[in-house]
């Protein structure tokens, strides 16, 4: 019934790829036009087509015949032999029409589904050669260097055929290698490559430093990997920060273990009193205890053996039940040192638990001063001089920030302690925490966990605890393939995250049907209660199938199960290999070797991606397999074909030793299996205990198992348990979509921002004349400063003093009138006398250096702010962005009301790269540089570095150079503080950052004179 409903109202699969089949026999009939085409023939096709796009004919129009030529220079290399990572390769290859098809839908800017071994990587040749045509440059997006430089020099020689150049581009490469891969027509490389690229270009302080040259159109390989499991973490280009707290992880790691170690045994206790009055028959208790033990530590091994049974998860759950519609599960937590929620990975510091680290650290160590109250307290306090409240408020603002970065520390302790495993989420290496990649098992060096959870891993595993860092640039992979004018990818798996990929890229998925039929056989999952009983399972079936000589591949969900197994099989006497974050290197040796006869490979999830599991001949052609007839084919006498499919006798069987969160991970894992039309099969493995059906879906499956009988170590398949674990899956990949849903919104907003300053600076970097752009921004400060301190009708209203001091920080002009003056001058002409002196001064500078000169150092000066600016921007973000949330409790929307203070700091961000850079340009003085053989002038790179002179040398300029209207004496506090800053820190060092500056200006002292200590 439904294969006749599907003929009548077929799929938008199907309709959209009956749209694209005649494009398919049009390209075979222009290959077969073809056929008389030789090598030398084929560079002056792509020139003839070069020349055609620019009379007018577009990409799309070329289509068919680009296709055509690329299957063409396919057949003449058939037979020919290259190098592919060191190795010998023979060229086999012509395409397939799913191939065809599959270059179609990623011409067209969609994602192409196609399954493992159906030749994505010849698909993507054909929409690569024709994008290129444009000369503007297009991009082969891999998950590692290993897979860009072997689909590099694999798919080379095809281009190169077609007279197109190919690079590639590897970590650790210099910028000028860079520039030269990029240049090329095709250049493969990794998504953080790219991005990182982009980024350092927008760092960049001369144009021949940029190595992109823009963002025309890429194909990405793995597209889920990219665009969905690696979306949560966004590209950072970080320095240490100036203020660190590393110190306080390693004094409050000792208190925190101790605090774990306390909590571990109230929860033993716990389970024990459950135990006790389970006997007694007190089950209403019992169940309190037991939610206790749950809530302080739910992955604690004799909880989890005791929950084996239904009746005490029912118990446990029933009682949670109660307690949350009461709104009484405080009284639960109150009991422990600390609750841990780990739907939400989070945890929470009971009040006993803060009375335990208070004895340990210090008196209130988790009270917090209102900072609002104790701030206005002080400004009421009449006792106290100005510069007194300033000092007071400077202190209560300091012990604030301390005592936080302290009860944060001791929060982050307790989740590196409780959430985090060794060996799972990440390993120690030569005194290192790497991340392993949830998704791909494969380590991720460089990167870090954020908001000092990282730190919190280093203090628990007793290696160095290395500084914070801060933001200097930042992107999302989301939003850095959105800068592409046309973008495609392609995969094995998309189909589950169709909607994720329309909603938030507007690209559709469309599945590419097998080249031959898949003959896999995909078995039911086998549950078991415990995890023991599903490993000792799971060993028997290796030893089985290796005993009868066939290849098994074993995925893991972590580096320490993937060695358990490794284990295991070692006692049985099994000879395998293992590929795990702990052994990446050995990747592509490991997987090429995973489809010979006997071979059992254990591999954590995905680890050996992106290279085929290429099965031994006697493997794919047994005798005794029914899957390996062709249709039509008469079935072997011998064979009983549903006992075959039951047990298939040949082809590489996959073992999933449990399912991810994510079904298209299992599916991944899957099509490691039956690639090209081979025989094959693949089973998951469960248990009650894994974290995916302990957390979403234990209740239900362990009342059914009780339901049927099961006896213990016996294995359970039905339907009903098959769709609740699919129901499990369902909740945390709509729960993670709405996390990278909810990253990119708040991305969003800055990226708003990053194309805004992006774009004024490559205006800067670029421009070659910024003269106009320089008089228009010190206009603007000087009238800024006008208006700020000439507020009011009457001129006895007037800040002088405060003009005065701004007049001498952004232009070095002192500015003073006597009394009479003041009296009957207007802010008119105030305003004309200082903008005429202002550009008189500043074109005196330019007579000075030459033009040609100051716009040089105009360039590098501004470029210079706007990174300094950024950075100090992105610090900010960060910080607002940690704590937005706490707004919901005041019933505000988090988002609406970052973007509203994010807009208000960014205006506050381009004003303030005005005034820096106006600060700059009028204060530095170049020094000519002493090189006999050259002319005498001014070096611009030396120069740019000597911006930042000693101390003693600004002050001296400084005070050597201010011009004066009026008034001969500077302030002799102001000359005070300039002789006190040119002989010696030691008086500087005693005025706070935040205090008012001693010269009077009435700004802080780090927005004032404390600029010049930095």
């Amino acid at each position: 019934m439904i294969k006749v409903l599907s003929k009548i109202f077929p799929s938008h699969n199907e309709r959209m790829l009956d749209k694209l089949y005649p494009a398919v026999d049009e390209i075979n009939n222009k290959w077969e036009a073809f056929k008389n085409l030789g090598f030398e023939d084929l560079p002056k096709k792509t020139e003839e087509f070069k020349q055609r796009l620019k009379e007018g004919e577009t990409i799309d129009e070329l289509m068919i015949e680009a296709f055509a030529i690329v299957k063409r220079t396919c057949e003449l290399l058939l037979g020919k032999s290259w190098l592919v990572t060191d190795l010998e390769w023979e060229w086999e290859m012509v395409p397939y029409d799913v191939q065809l098809l599959g270059a179609v839908v990623l011409h067209q800017g969609n994602i192409t589904e196609m399954k493992t071994g159906e030749g994505k990587t010849l698909a993507a040749t054909m929409p690569l050669y024709l994008n290129a045509l444009t000369e503007k440059g297009v991009h082969l997006v891999t998950v590692n260097d290993y897979l860009a430089k072997r689909d590099r020099e694999w798919m080379g020689p095809i281009y190169e055929s077609l007279g197109l150049t190919v690079g590639v581009i590897q970590s650790g490469m210099n910028t000028s290698d860079r520039k030269k891969e990029y240049d090329c027509d095709i250049t493969y490389g990794t998504n953080n490559e790219f991005g990182f690229d982009y980024l350092r270009d927008n760092m960049a302080i001369t144009p021949l430093n940029r190595v992109q040259r823009g963002h025309n159109y890429a194909i990405i390989d793995e597209v889920d990997s990219v665009l969905i499991d690696e979306a949560r973490t966004p590209l950072i280009i970080s320095g240490p920060v100036q203020h660190s707290v590393t110190r306080q992880y390693n004094e409050l790691n000792p208190v925190v273990e101790s605090v774990v170690h306390k909590q571990t045994l109230l929860v033993n206790k716990a389970i024990a009193d459950a135990k006790r009055l389970l006997e007694e028959g007190k089950e209403e208790n019992a169940g309190e205890k037991l939610l206790l033990a749950k809530r302080g530590a739910p992955k604690n091994k004799q909880l989890l053996k005791l929950m084996h049974e239904s009746l005490i998860e029912q118990l446990i759950q029933s009682t949670e039940s109660r307690y949350l519609k009461d709104k009484n599960l405080h009284e639960i937590d109150e009991q422990l040192y600390f609750s841990i929620d780990e739907r939400e990975h989070s945890t929470n510091i009971s009040e006993i638990g803060q009375e335990l680290i208070t004895r340990r650290e210090r008196e209130n160590f988790f009270i917090l001063p209102d900072l609002s109250i104790a701030l206005q307290e002080v400004e009421n306090n009449s006792s106290l001089s100005s510069r007194e409240k300033i000092v007071e408020k400077e202190a209560i603002e300091r012990e604030y920030a301390e005592k936080s970065e302290r009860i944060h520390a001791a929060n982050q302790l307790i989740k590196a302690y409780t959430l985090f495993e060794k060996d799972v989420e990440y390993i120690v290496r030569q005194g290192r925490i790497l991340i392993v990649d949830e998704f791909t098992g494969r380590l991720m060096p460089g990167r870090r966990y954020s908001d000092g959870l990282h730190q919190a891993l280093e203090a628990k595993e007793d290696v160095e605890v290395e500084r914070e860092t801060q933001t200097f640039a930042q992107i999302t992979l989301q939003n850095y393939f959105k800068m592409y004018d046309k973008l495609a990818g392609m995969t094995g798996t998309a189909a589950t995250e169709a909607e994720e990929f329309m909603k938030i890229y507007e690209l559709d998925v469309l599945q590419i049907p097998t080249n031959k039929p898949v003959r896999r056989i995909n078995y039911d999952d086998l549950i078991y209660r415990t995890k023991r009983e599903k490993y000792n399972s799971i060993i028997e079936k290796i030893k089985g199938l290796h005993g009868r000589g066939l290849p098994v591949l074993v995925g893991t969900v972590s580096v320490d199960v993937s060695e358990l197994i490794s284990r295991m099989l070692k006692r049985e006497g099994i000879p395998h290999q293992v590929l795990n974050a702990k052994y990446h290197e050995k990747e592509s040796k490991v997987i090429s070797h995973a489809g010979e006869k006997g071979m059992v490979t254990i591999a954590t999830n995905m680890a050996g991606r992106g290279t085929d599991i290429k099965l031994a001949r006697e493997i794919v052609n047994c005798k005794e397999c029914c899957l390996i007839l062709e249709e039509g084919q008469e079935v072997y006498k011998d064979i009983d074909i549903e006992q075959c499919k039951d047990d298939v006798p040949c082809g590489l069987h996959v073992i999933g030793t449990a399912r991810h969160e994510a079904r298209r991970i299992d599916n991944q894992l899957r099509g490691r299996s039956g690639r090209q039309g081979d025989p094959g099969a693949s089973r998951f493995y469960v248990s009650l205990e894994d974290d995916l059906m302990r957390i979403f879906a234990t209740e239900r499956i362990a009342h059914a198992m009780d339901r049927m009988g099961i006896e213990e170590g016996a294995p359970v398949k039905h339907p009903l348990i098959s769709k609740a674990i699919e129901n499990a899956q369902h909740r945390v990949e709509r729960m993670n979509f709405d996390i990278r849903k909810r990253l990119l919104e708040f991305d969003d907003v800055m990226n708003k921002q990053r194309e805004v300053i992006y774009n004024i600076r490559n205006e800067i970097l670029n421009g070659k004349d910024l003269k106009d752009r320089v008089m228009e921004w010190i206009e603007d400060v000087l009238y800024e400063i006008i208006d700020s301190y000439l507020f009011g009708k009457y001129s006895e209203e007037w800040d002088w003093e405060g003009l005065r001091a701004d007049l001498i920080e952004f232009f070095l002009i002192d500015f003073e009138y006597s009394m009479g003056d003041k009296e009957q001058i207007d802010k008119k002409k105030i305003s004309e006398t200082l903008e005429n002196l202002v550009k008189l001064r500043y074109s005196e500078k330019e007579k000075m250096i030459g033009e040609e000169n100051l716009r040089e150092f105009e360039r590098l000066i501004i470029l210079r702010v706007i990174d300094d600016e950024w950075r100090n921007h992105l610090y900010e973000l960060d910080a607002l962005r940690e704590g937005i949330n706490l707004r919901s409790f005041a019933q505000k929307d988090p988002l609406v009301e970052y973007k509203r203070e994010s807009f208000a700091m960014f205006e506050d961000l381009i004003f303030n790269i005005s005034k820096s850079a106006v600060r700059l340009l009028f204060r530095f003085q170049p020094q000519a540089i002493e090189r006999p053989e050259e002319v005498s002038g001014v070096e611009v790179k030396e120069e740019f570095k000597g911006i930042e002179v000693e101390k003693e040398k600004k002050v001296k300029k400084v005070t050597e150079e201010i011009p004066r209207i009026g008034n001969e004496k500077l302030d002799v506090k102001f000359r005070k503080v300039i002789e006190e800053m040119r002989t010696s820190d030691k008086g500087i060092r005693n005025i706070g950052r935040n205090e008012k500056c001693p010269c009077g200006s009435g700004k802080k002292f780090k927005k004032c004179h404390g600029r010049w200590l930095k």
